[in-house]
């Protein structure tokens, strides 16, 4: 059987990243890497995280879409709305990764963004085996995942935290651990007792970047 492991919320922490792979011993030809969405934004490089990510995804790892890859994707096609959205939430940081020049909301005529784009729109919203569920941001707890809204999937936040009750584990990024821990400074894993592992440590706001290995659930960290 192989190791599972799950990281989310890389946001551009390219360096990071790199050195939590390195510190749980990742082998692809032995180990399933799932990573549960957010790979954009905030952080400084994430043109660089998603190269390597599509580069992971090609080993042989599973790859989930976040609620910030929406965005992108969204603000990409234009929706309405989305543009306004995605500048609150650190685009700006992205768009600067692919033209250093931007200095507004201009989207980068370049291939890689393109390209990049168009990976995350064929990205899956959860992974599910017989034991867990993998997904971005949680379940609607009244339905099961495959009729979850994927707007859920990747937003979804107290309703899941406090009333999922599934048999399955549900292992989720999204909302950063000090607030499930409720302590500003502990980053560590949340083992909720209903069933639901939170592995989104904060690292772009300080904290750190988490990897949960299963079924032991050992845990690897990097300071953010």
């Amino acid at each position: 059987m192989k190791r599972m492991l799950a990281i989310s919320d890389v946001h551009g922490k390219i360096e990071e990243f790199e050195l939590l792979l390195k510190k749980a011993n990742y082998n692809a030809s032995q180990d399933q890497l799932i990573l549960v969405g957010d790979y954009v934004d905030r952080g400084p490089d994430s043109r660089a995280v998603l190269n390597r990510v599509i580069e992971l995804k090609a080993e042989g790892a599973i790859v989930l879409r976040g609620n910030h890859d929406d965005m992108m994707v969204a603000a990409y096609h234009n929706e309405p709305g989305a543009l306004a959205r995605w500048e609150k939430n650190g685009a700006l940081y992205t768009l600067q990764c692919y033209d250093p020049t931007i200095k507004d909301m201009t989207m980068p005529d370049s291939e890689a963004f393109h390209d990049h784009v168009t990976f995350l729109e064929g990205l899956d919203y959860y992974y599910a085996t017989d034991d867990y569920i993998f997904v971005h941001a949680g379940v609607d707890p009244k339905r099961t995942v495959e009729d979850t809204d994927p707007y859920d999937l990747v937003w979804i936040r107290d309703e899941f935290h406090q009333n999922y009750s599934g048999a399955k584990t549900v292992v989720f990024g999204h909302t950063p651990t000090p607030m499930l821990n409720n302590s500003y400074s502990d980053h560590t894993v949340y083992f909720g007792e209903n069933n639901i592992i939170g592995i989104d440590g904060g690292a772009v706001f300080g904290g750190q970047l988490n990897c949960l290995e299963l079924p032991s659930k050992t845990v690897y960290s990097i300071k953010g």
